[in-house]
């Protein structure tokens, strides 16, 4: 038969769409063309395939071979099409039987020596393969990425002839079965709440913003713990069901991160750099990319020294804080990434860090202090629940502490809160909507009075009003509360720092 049909997938953003490798052997002068708009990666993978089939002791067709990427108007890019396309002459040209590649998808690249080695994007793929219910053979070093989709055969293998033993069933590659598959989401932590001494109100509001999946600014001097702090909100944070998981573990697989079962279910937790751009934080690229608010999916995204980023890197953050998605638009193609990210910011109260500082005094001019804050813009102001001051404390302080509360015990109130928001609504309390807040956030009459009065005193918008009633709810969740008092609300109102006139 002169005519083979390989199954494969192309990556485009999170999602793995099915690629038709069509090969075609014909007479006529010997030459191999490959078309279907690939890239530069695809177009080089005939000489990485010619050199992989004649040092592995096939016999390389010496014919006129068409090879058609479909369906033709996808790009298709890197080396991922290699083992397809090698089984595909194979099987055109009668050394393997093409009958038996119909059940299978195949991605890997080739080494010249025909060993496969490991391509990102392998756990999309096999999540769409399972929909499709076909088998995958991937390199043998993405096999335990692949491998924690449930429900479906993974076939790992370290070179060419493996494959094609196992096509011809002389020597058959174990599969990985679903029933060995690592469904179990339990999320390891090595960092612990009670590593932080004193700073109780900022534990509360991390617990609260953990309970809701509220957003959180801490305002402090330096070294009074406010990185301490943040990197401990995941092991506060509930587990990660296994689709949420999967997900997050799809956005590393993409970016090429690798996949480390040691860290298989827990939270993300990303801090990038003050220097970084928007294409960093949001994604981007002519091949789009995901970007670190997408890399944070259903985990942390933590911007230290938060009013040291550029303000039109941080003005980019405002769309996925609302729509929990990231959009990237190219001329050539466009790319949507999922970004439900918990936003944990960290600032001086003015340029020199001092500002109401006990210890040390602060040598900025009131203009100074209203030019650095004036770099968080109100809008993205907006969008953080809770603002809250970590103020420093004496080393007599911190001796006289004694056992402070583990992230354990602090996860189970957590965990109790967030199942009370699921049960209520399907989801967290900073994910109602404008309707769910008017039915799950109403108050009393006297409340109403106390929150209008403090809308106006702040000059907060309708969007804090929002945000407040909803912190309001997670506060009542955690006590267990079924409505929401005059103290929850209190509380609530307390979180709003930076609204207030800068006192120097």
């Amino acid at each position: 038969m002169s005519l083979a049909i390989v199954h494969t997938r192309a990556q485009v953003g999170v999602k793995a769409l099915p690629v038709t490798i069509e090969v075609h052997l014909t007479k006529g002068l010997p030459s191999l063309s490959i078309v279907g708009l690939p890239e530069t990666a695809v177009k080089e993978s005939k000489d990485r395939v010619r050199s992989a089939l004649i040092t592995s002791q096939f016999e390389f067709p010496l014919k006129r071979i068409t090879i058609n990427l479909a369906p033709a108007d996808l790009p298709k890019e890197g080396g991922r099409f290699d083992l397809a396309i090698a089984l595909g002459i194979l099987a055109a040209s009668g050394q393997i039987d093409p009958e038996k590649l119909a059940q299978y998808e195949f991605i890997g690249e080739l080494a010249l020596s025909g060993e496969l080695r490991a391509v990102k994007g392998v756990l999309p793929v096999s999540l769409a393969a399972r929909e499709a219910q076909r088998h995958v053979v991937v390199p043998i070093d993405n096999a335990e990425e692949a491998h924690i989709v449930s429900h479906i055969n993974i076939y790992p293998a370290k070179h060419l002839l493996d494959v094609c033993a196992h096509l011809q069933e002389t020597q058959l590659i174990a599969p990985l079965c679903s029933t060995d598959a690592p469904i179990s989401v339990t999320g390891n932590y090595n960092l612990d709440l009670s590593d932080v001494k004193g700073q109780h109100h900022a534990k509360r509001a991390l617990e609260v913003a953990a309970a809701g999946g509220h957003n959180l600014l801490m305002l402090g001097p330096p070294g009074t713990g406010k990185t301490m702090l943040a990197s401990r909100l995941p092991s506060i944070l509930p587990e990660m069901t296994e689709k949420e998981a999967l997900e997050a573990a799809t956005i590393a697989s993409i970016a090429g991160q690798g996949f480390d079962a040691e860290y298989w279910g827990v939270r993300p937790f990303r801090i990038p750099h003050h220097t970084a751009s928007a294409v960093a934080l949001v994604g981007g690229g002519s091949q789009p990319r995901p970007g670190e608010v997408s890399l944070a999916t259903h985990g942390v995204l933590f911007l230290d020294e938060f009013p040291e980023f550029d303000r039109r890197v941080l003005e980019v953050l405002r769309e996925p804080l609302e729509s929990g998605s990231i959009t990237i638009s190219r001329a050539a193609r466009q790319a949507e990434f999922p970004a439900e990210f918990q936003l944990i910011a960290a600032m001086n109260p003015c340029p020199c860090g001092h500002l109401g500082d006990t210890q040390n005094s602060c040598h900025c001019s009131f203009e100074q202090v209203r030019r650095y804050r004036s770099k968080i813009s109100g809008p993205l102001l907006d969008r953080i629940d809770l603002h809250i001051e970590v103020p420093n404390i004496s080393r007599a302080q911190l001796k006289a502490e004694g056992k402070q509360e583990s992230s354990t015990t602090v996860r189970t109130r957590v965990k109790a809160a967030r199942q009370q928001q699921i049960a209520r609504s399907g989801g967290a309390n900073s994910q109602l909507s404008s309707q769910e807040v008017e039915t799950f956030c109403q108050l009393k009459a006297s409340d109403e009075k106390l929150l209008d009065t403090a809308i106006e005193q702040l000059g907060l918008s309708a969007r804090a009003w929002h945000r407040i009633l909803k912190v309001s709810r997670t506060i009542a969740d955690l006590d267990n509360s079924e409505t929401i008092e005059t103290a929850h609300l209190s509380e609530a109102i307390t979180y709003r720092r930076l609204e207030r006139k800068i006192q120097h």
